[in-house]
C-alpha cells in the first residue's frame, strides 16, 4: 500500500510544482508562495480531508477569484500580505461553517451554478492570459474593470511579440502532443512538467543572451516556508470580507465536488462536516506559512486516484516531492518562460468545463439555463468569487415559486364505489365532499392555499353537511397556513359544515395540536396516516356517513339497503 501511495505522491508532485507556479502568476503572486501552498496545505488536507483520495493545494479557480478579489489592492508587498490575510479569513470562514454542523452546503447549490461559474471563470482566465500569450506591453489601472484592463490592452498595445507568442504556442503543442500519446498508448507522461523543460531548454539553448526578449519567471528562492504571522490590518479586513466569504464557499464547493466525484468511484463514505474542516484548517495554518487561499484541486485529485493512492500519505508525499523540488532545482525556475506558464493556464482554462455537460444542462430546462448563463455572466461582467453567490440567490429566487406551489382535487364516490378525481361526466354528491390536497404547506405557498380554501367556500351549498380534507400529500405545515386553515374550519362550522381531515401524519398532528385546531376540529373528525394508501379517507368517509345518519342524496352510492353490512368498503 505505501509503494502506491509513493508512486501517486510523487506523480502528483511532477504536476503540482508547475501548475502551483502558475497559479499564483494568475493573481500577481510570487512563484515560491505557489510552492508554499502546494506543501502547507497540501500536508494539512491531507491528514485531516474526509477523502483519501483528495489533493489540496492552489486551484485555477481560487486564484481566478483572487485575481478578481484583489484587483484594487496596489503595490507587490501589500497584496502579498492581502493574500495571505484571505487565507486566515477564509480558513476561519470554512471552520466556523464546519462547526456550525454546516458541511453539506452542496446539495443546495445548483449544477447549473457550477458549471456556469467554471464557464465564466474560463472565459476571464484566457482573457487574463492573452496579454501574456501574446506579449502585450500596457500598463493598466488595478483598479479598473477587468473587462475595461482588457479592453485598454488590447487597444493600446504595440502588436504581438512574435517571440513571446512562439514560446507560448511551442508549450500548448509540446503539451498536448503529450497527452495525445499518454491516450494512444495508455501511458502516463507529466505533460505540463515535460512541456516547461523542454521549452525552457529549447529558449536558453535559442537565446542564452536574451536578445528576444521573451520574460522569464522571477527567482525562487531555495527556501522552505517559513511560520510568520499574518499581518492583520482592520480596514483591508472590512475591504476583503465579503470577497473572503465568497471565496470560502467557493472553495468548499469545489473541495466537496471533487471528494464526492471520487467517492462515486472508490465507494467511500465522506463526512462532509470533516472535510470543511480540512478545508478551514488548512487554510488557517497556510496563512502562518505565507500560502495563499487553495482548495481541493480536479486535475491534481484525479491524478492521484488514477496513479493508485490508497490513502491520505499519498498528499503528504507529494508535499514532501514539491519541497525537495524546491531544494534542489528552485534555481532552475528562473529559467521558465512566462508564456509558457501562460499557455499551461490557457489549456487548463479549456479544460475547465465539459461541452458535454454544458450542453446537457443548457437543453434541459429553461430554468438551468438561464441560471448558467447569468452565473457565467455575472462571473464576466460582476466579480468571478461572487457569481456562486448571485447564481445561488438566483436559484432560490426561481426556485422557491415552484416549491410553494400547492394543488387541490376534487374527490368523487362513483356509483361502483370506487374514489378517483372527478370527471366532468361524474355527478357530484350534495351532502359530502372530499378534496385531495398537495405540496408545501409553509408560507410561500400561503396565498395559493388560501385562494382553494376560498374556492371551497364560494363552492359550499346550503345543502352541504361535511368537508373532507385529505392531506396525505400535504407537508411542511408552517403558522402562516395554519392560521388559513383554522379560518376555513371556522367558517364551515359557522355555516353547519363539518370538517374532517385524512391522511394526517404525525407532523402535521403535532402542529394541529399545538395551534389548538386539533381541539377546533375535534379529535375524532381528524384521521391518521394509515400503512394502506387511502384508507383514512375511507374511514372519514364512514364517519361522514355516520354523521348525517340515513339521509342520502339521490347520487349516494351507500344505499339505505347497505348501512348494515358490516364490510361496506370503497375500491380504490
Amino acid at each position: 500500500m505505501f509503494q502506491r501511495d509513493f508512486f501517486a505522491g510523487i506523480t502528483v508532485a511532477a504536476v503540482a510544482v508547475p501548475q502551483a507556479i502558475a497559479y499564483a502568476k494568475i493573481f500577481g503572486m510570487p512563484a515560491e508562495m505557489g510552492l508554499y501552498t502546494a506543501i502547507v496545505m497540501t500536508t494539512v488536507g491531507a491528514m485531516l480531508d474526509s477523502s483519501k483520495q483528495l489533493i489540496n493545494g492552489p486551484t485555477n479557480a481560487i486564484s481566478i477569484a483572487m485575481l478578481s478579489a484583489l484587483a484594487s489592492i496596489d503595490g507587490d508587498e501589500r497584496r502579498r500580505s492581502a493574500a495571505i490575510l484571505m487565507a486566515l479569513l477564509i480558513g476561519l470562514i470554512q471552520t466556523a461553517i464546519s462547526l456550525g454542523r454546516f458541511g453539506d452546503l452542496s446539495r443546495f447549490i445548483s449544477k447549473a451554478v457550477i458549471v456556469g461559474f467554471t464557464l465564466g471563470a474560463s472565459v476571464l482566465l484566457l482573457m487574463d492570459q492573452l496579454k501574456n500569450v501574446l506579449g502585450l506591453q500596457v500598463a493598466t489601472d488595478p483598479h479598473d474593470h477587468f473587462l475595461v484592463r482588457f479592453w485598454k490592452t488590447i487597444s493600446a498595445s504595440d502588436g504581438v511579440h512574435w517571440p513571446t507568442f512562439c514560446v507560448a504556442l511551442s508549450t500548448a503543442t509540446i503539451a498536448l502532443a503529450i497527452r495525445w500519446t499518454n491516450r494512444r498508448f495508455s501511458v502516463w507522461l507529466p505533460e505540463f512538467l515535460i512541456a516547461i523543460v523542454a521549452v525552457s531548454v529549447g529558449l536558453y539553448w535559442i537565446d542564452p543572451a536574451r536578445e528576444l526578449q521573451v520574460k522569464l519567471t522571477e527567482n525562487v528562492p531555495r527556501q522552505l516556508p517559513w511560520f510568520s504571522l499574518p499581518t492583520w490590518d482592520w480596514m483591508m479586513v472590512r475591504e476583503l470580507s465579503g470577497s473572503a466569504l465568497a471565496i470560502a464557499f467557493l472553495g468548499l464547493l469545489e473541495a466537496m465536488a471533487m471528494a464526492k466525484s471520487i467517492a462515486s468511484k472508490t465507494g467511500e463514505k465522506l463526512d462532509m462536516n470533516q472535510q470543511c474542516l480540512s478545508e478551514g484548517l488548512a487554510n488557517t495554518v497556510g496563512s502562518f506559512f505565507n500560502c495563499f487561499p487553495g482548495s481541493g484541486s480536479l486535475t491534481r485529485t484525479y491524478i492521484n486516484h488514477s496513479s493508485g493512492a490508497a490513502t491520505q500519505w499519498s498528499g503528504v508525499i507529494s508535499a514532501a516531492g514539491v519541497a525537495a523540488t524546491i531544494l534542489l532545482f528552485a534555481p532552475f525556475a528562473a529559467y521558465i518562460p512566462r508564456p509558457a506558464l501562460a499557455a499551461i493556464l490557457v489549456l487548463t482554462a479549456f479544460r475547465m468545463t465539459e461541452v458535454a455537460t454544458l450542453k446537457y444542462i443548457a437543453k434541459a430546462t429553461r430554468f438551468d439555463a438561464l441560471i448558467l448563463a447569468i452565473t457565467a455572466l455575472s462571473a464576466i461582467l460582476v466579480s468571478v468569487e461572487f457569481c456562486i453567490l448571485i447564481g445561488v440567490a438566483l436559484s432560490f429566487a426561481l426556485y422557491i415559486p415552484k416549491a410553494a406551489k400547492i394543488s387541490m382535487t376534487e374527490l368523487a364516490v362513483t356509483t361502483d364505489r370506487v374514489i378517483r378525481e372527478v370527471q366532468p361526466q361524474d355527478p357530484r354528491c350534495s351532502l359530502i365532499r372530499i378534496y385531495n390536497l398537495e405540496g408545501e404547506l409553509f408560507f410561500g405557498s400561503a396565498p395559493d392555499f388560501e385562494d382553494l380554501m376560498d374556492s371551497i367556500q364560494e363552492q359550499a351549498e346550503s345543502d352541504w353537511k361535511v368537508i373532507i380534507l385529505r392531506l396525505k400529500r400535504a407537508r411542511n405545515p408552517d403558522s402562516v397556513c395554519m392560521q388559513i386553515l383554522e379560518k376555513f374550519v371556522t367558517q364551515m362550522h359557522n355555516r353547519g359544515v363539518t370538517v374532517m381531515l385524512s391522511g394526517v401524519d404525525d407532523e402535521m398532528l403535532g402542529v394541529l395540536a399545538n395551534v389548538g385546531i386539533l381541539k377546533l376540529i375535534g379529535a375524532s373528525n381528524v384521521f391518521r396516516e394509515e400503512s394502506e394508501i387511502w384508507a383514512s379517507t375511507i374511514q372519514a368517509l364512514k364517519a361522514a356517513y355516520r354523521l348525517i345518519g340515513p339521509n342520502r342524496c339521490a347520487n349516494c352510492p351507500n344505499h339505505p339497503e347497505h348501512l348494515d353490512a358490516s364490510d361496506w368498503s370503497y375500491m380504490i
